[in-house]
């Protein structure tokens, strides 16, 4: 099975949720990543920015969507340096303009892929996957890929058997 990684970015607070917008105490993908952790074990790393993103929804996704068309990358408060050891990396992140956070672009940018098997997750209201396996696919040189999953935000919490049975059939 290897060993595996899940890094992840989550957003608390104000999200979008099946046309409406709510708090959340904990982001919908913060639940895929723990589900992932407990169906196949590993270790967990938060991706974070320095600066926070806008509290409010509609002006963290126009923070999101300058971030995306300048190609941003935000500073982190923390740098996972090595990949050495994994065998398996999950990238969790919620479909942000069709794609993961520049944030974790910002992360995935730093690290030498060869030879990792790279399984992404999106959690999403409506868009799926996006470009996210492609845009992985230009970042991640040298990694294998795994299949990704797309979960509706509002339905994560929920998940937690498709999740698990996913990364199970992901890491064999």
């Amino acid at each position: 099975m290897g060993k595996n990684l899940i890094l992840y970015y989550s957003r608390k607070g104000e999200n979008y949720c099946g046309g409406t917008i709510r708090d959340l105490k904990k982001g919908n993908t913060e639940f895929a990543a723990e589900y992932i952790q407990k169906a196949v074990g590993g270790d967990l790393f938060e991706i974070d920015t320095v600066k926070p993103y806008a509290a409010d929804y509609y002006a963290c996704t126009d923070e999101a969507k300058a971030e995306l068309n300048s190609n941003a990358r935000p500073e982190l408060k923390a740098y996972l340096e090595s990949l050495d050891g994994y065998d398996n990396i999950f990238i969790c992140g919620p479909c942000w303009w069709g794609t993961y956070p520049c944030a974790v672009f910002t992360q995935l940018e730093k690290l030498d892929w060869t030879d990792k098997k790279v399984l992404p997750l999106m959690t999403h209201e409506g868009s799926g996957m996006g470009s996210s396996e492609k845009d992985l696919k230009k970042l991640c040189k040298g990694a294998k890929f795994g299949k990704g999953l797309a979960v509706r935000g509002t339905a994560c919490e929920g998940a937690e058997q498709e999740i698990g049975a996913w990364a199970l059939k992901s890491t064999k």
